[in-house]
């Protein structure tokens, strides 16, 4: 038999894939840091060229100012008296090379370097202040300082302006920005490994109370659901602790009803389970056939009673185990609902000699709600009445729905022993059965309605009922009021 083909697993969507907290911090921090500091490292060139350049600036705009001072007019002919040693100077550099140039008005070369370039694009101006450009002379990048100096200052409309220009590589200021960028960047990588080290410690020192928190949770004992001291928790964690205090007081509010609930189910069940246990021992130690037949028959009520029981129990159980109120139900016809639970009643109710009747509403009434829970509910209020209603007086049992305000309402009366004002509260308890009472009956049915109207945010009331005219037997009306179902929003236009 050939072996199925190798299927690889599906991968993990991302929102279930668990992320650290503390590595989501330190990106978010890092992240930005890392980013930054390149651009740091850009300005810092861009600010570093920037100063590089001006004392350099300032050295050229002095040698304009004095080469032009050097710039005469002497019968029409332009000159530049420059002497020897003057030229040293101005070409003295170690470093980088100086050009300088004069030309005239018609832009004639009268002294300096032939190849350094004109400025384009700009027309001559009188004023004398200097200006600044870059260029490029013999395949090297140069900042050429320039003015235009006006030989004859009275003269108008059209003056005589010669040009003076003096050029300098960049070497030095190349120098100098390097080690503005050097004394500046240098420190950062010795100060960026520290900045890294402190603000690991500082993360973890700042989540160390959720560790904390962890191992005090983790230490708690399987059984202990008390608060948690949320004042030994940041404040920041206070919320959630908060939350998982208010959710252990759920849990530990349901474990505690679980626990009557059992201790009240083991209880009442021991009574049926020892009668059926007594009965069969009795029948097994009777030899007329009429006392036997009669302990059968006293096992055979206890066996129903028990079997009723647990039926009640798992009811109960299963309405409690429903989703919360407005989570499951559907819209339903509240009075369709209403007649096929009263038409399941009616052998019974033959069979108890007790009239069961059923009013339905003028029009369909709609809520929302959870058909198998309220048939659960609906027999139990009339499994409830039948049983407390005689036969003997003409009883009689009626199932209502109709409309009041806007709201649903669903009604069974009975004209049955009633129940007083005071013992109203408590018949919804589990287990509960009024002193008195003969009807046989566990002290469930109720508290599985009570459970159920719950769910589906209705209200139930109890009071007598307003059409028995017997004294000894004033009845009983259950009335549930269902709210309204909520209906969807109109569409946008």
């Amino acid at each position: 038999m050939a072996e199925a083909p190798y299927v690889p697993p599906h991968p993990e969507p991302e929102e279930s894939i668990q992320h650290s907290l503390f590595g989501e911090i330190l990106d978010w921090m890092l992240a930005p840091l890392l980013l930054l500091w390149p651009m740091s490292i850009a300005i810092t060139y861009l600010v570093a060229k920037s100063i590089a350049n001006q004392p350099f600036d300032h050295a050229l705009e002095d040698s304009v100012t004095v080469l032009a001072q050097q710039v005469k007019e002497v019968d029409g002919t332009i000159v530049a008296r420059l002497p020897g040693s003057a030229r040293d100077i101005l070409r003295a550099d170690d470093v980088d090379s100086i050009y300088f140039q004069v030309t005239g008005p018609r832009g004639e070369v009268v002294d300096g370097d032939r190849d350094l370039p004109l400025p384009l694009g700009e027309e001559p101006e009188r004023s004398g202040r200097v200006h600044f450009r870059n260029e490029s002379l013999h395949g090297a990048p140069v900042r050429v300082a320039y003015a235009w100096i006006n030989l004859q200052p009275l003269a108008q409309p059209r003056p005589s302006l010669a040009l003076v220009q003096v050029a300098e590589t960049l070497d030095k200021r190349a120098q100098l920005a390097n080690e503005i960028i050097k004394g500046v960047i240098l420190p950062q990588f010795i100060i960026l490994p520290v900045i890294l080290a402190l603000v690991w410690f500082a993360l973890s020192r700042g989540l160390s109370p959720l560790a904390q928190l962890q191992e005090r949770i983790r230490a708690r004992p399987p059984d202990d659901l008390s608060p948690i001291d949320s004042r030994q928790v940041p404040e920041e964690i206070s919320p959630l602790v908060g939350s998982l205090n208010d959710m252990l007081a759920r849990l530990a509010h349901t474990i505690d009803a679980q626990k009557r609930f059992i201790a009240d189910a083991a209880h009442q069940m021991k009574t049926p389970l020892a009668g059926m246990r007594m009965q069969s021992e009795l029948a097994l130690r009777q030899v007329d056939p009429g006392e036997i037949h009669r302990s059968l028959e006293q096992l055979a009520k206890s066996s129903e009673s028990a079997t009723r029981l647990v039926n009640q129990l798992l009811a109960l159980a299963r309405a409690e185990n429903q989703p919360h109120a407005g989570v499951g139900l559907a819209p339903l016809d509240l009075g369709v609902l209403a007649r096929e639970v009263v038409l399941d009643w009616v052998p019974a109710s033959f069979a108890q000699e007790i009239d069961l009747g059923y009013e339905a509403p003028d029009e369909p009434l709609e809520i929302a709600g959870n058909a198998l829970m309220l048939r659960e509910l609906l027999s139990n209020l009339i499994d409830n009445a039948l049983r407390y209603t005689p036969s003997a007086s003409g009883g009689s049992v009626t199932v209502r729905v109709r409309a009041s305000a806007g709201q649903a309402l669903l009604e069974v009366e009975d004209t049955g022993p009633g129940i007083a004002p005071g013992e109203r509260p408590r018949v919804f308890e589990r287990f509960y059965r009024i002193l008195g009472s003969s009807a046989p009956g566990s002290g469930l049915g109720l508290a599985i309605v009570r459970e159920i109207a719950q769910q589906h945010c209705a209200d139930i009331e109890i009071f007598n009922n307003p059409r028995s005219t017997h004294k000894k037997f004033p009845g009983s009306l259950f009335r549930l009021t269902f709210p309204p179902p909520e209906l969807p929003a109109p569409d946008a236009d």
